[in-house]
């Protein structure tokens, strides 16, 4: 039994588990961001004091043994105004609900992973509600995580202002872990704000286990303008530290020139490869899917690289 921890947040985490839950003989977790401060997650943070919970409501789908009708209702989003529930995720209403009832976010996030059936354990990196901070190149710093993406600058580093208590359970994950995933995602406004947590970092420092980065294929605007591989791994590192990260997979999949032209049309290029030479391993495979034109991670792809990682382990 291999104990895979995977952390980070948004969609791209997401996909990740969606492949992984389905692996034999592991035992999943998943460290989720609570930054979030944005949408529905963040109006409900706001007025209850409860830590940001869209992220966790995504990766509870995903992570479920079936993806069947209470899955797809736990996404919905009502319309209307704000002044009623227009905007609000029904999942993020029920978390709340359940925080209120049970007492403490994480039986609310336990809890629920029963009635969803999920596969593995769901774990925020925090139960506090934290807000994060970015220094920008010109000394600009930028408050809230949905803020830090729009400011047409380049990011030095993100932070929080105060200590922040990392979960106790996250911690017990990390130690426990045989192989420790970052997932794909924005880098640094849905992995790093869990890796700067002070304890998780330390945790990660002391981790003998293998620790791999999906690297993302194309650069997000606002965020990893003109990023090449080695600037994603090298911000993890500079926050996190020389220990982060043994072995990046970058994909080598062919994308059509028309669909790299419509991405480039929304300030977005592919992520390349600069160097010939790394301190890290770089797995080069076959993970990106292209539906609709759209450049997206296959979760049965990612699957099949997982089972490669995890027979290199065992072998190890």
């Amino acid at each position: 039994m291999k104990h895979i921890v995977v952390i980070g947040g948004g969609h791209g985490l997401s996909m990740i588990v969606r492949g992984l839950k389905h692996l034999k003989n592991i035992k999943l977790s998943a460290i989720v961001t609570v930054a979030d401060d944005g949408g529905s997650t963040g109006r409900l943070r706001a007025q209850y004091q409860i830590p940001a919970m869209g992220d966790i409501r995504n990766v509870m789908c995903a992570m479920a043994e079936s993806e069947t009708l209470l899955s797809t209702l736990m996404n919905h989003r009502f319309a209307g105004g704000e002044e009623d529930v227009g905007g609000h995720n029904l999942g993020n209403l029920i978390l709340t609900a359940l925080t209120q009832n049970c007492g403490s976010f994480m039986e609310a996030v336990q809890s629920f992973s029963k009635v969803m059936k999920v596969k593995g354990d769901i774990i925020p990196s925090s139960t506090e509600v934290i807000t994060l901070f970015a220094t920008m190149e010109d000394g600009t710093i930028v408050r809230g995580e949905s803020n830090i993406p729009s400011f047409d600058n380049r990011i030095s580093r993100v932070f929080y202002q105060s200590d922040v208590q990392a979960s106790e359970q996250a911690l017990d994950a990390i130690r426990h872990a045989d192989l420790i995933i970052y997932g794909i995602g924005s880098l640094y406004t849905s992995i790093m704000p869990n890796l700067i947590i002070s304890k998780i970092r330390e945790e990660l420092s002391l981790s003998k286990a293998k620790k791999i980065y999906f690297c993302n294929a194309m650069t997000q605007p606002g965020e990893t303008d003109g990023y090449m591989l080695e600037d994603h791994v090298q911000a993890i590192i500079d926050h996190t530290g020389p220990y982060a990260v043994d072995i990046v997979i970058h994909h080598n999949n062919e994308i059509r020139d028309d669909i790299l032209m419509k991405y480039h049309d929304m300030g977005a290029s592919e992520v390349g490869i600069r160097d010939v030479s790394h301190a890290y391993e770089i797995w080069n495979r076959d993970i990106l899917a292209f539906d609709n034109d759209l450049i997206r991670h296959d979760g049965e792809k990612i699957k099949r690289v997982m089972e490669e990682l995890v027979k290199e382990d065992k072998n190890a």
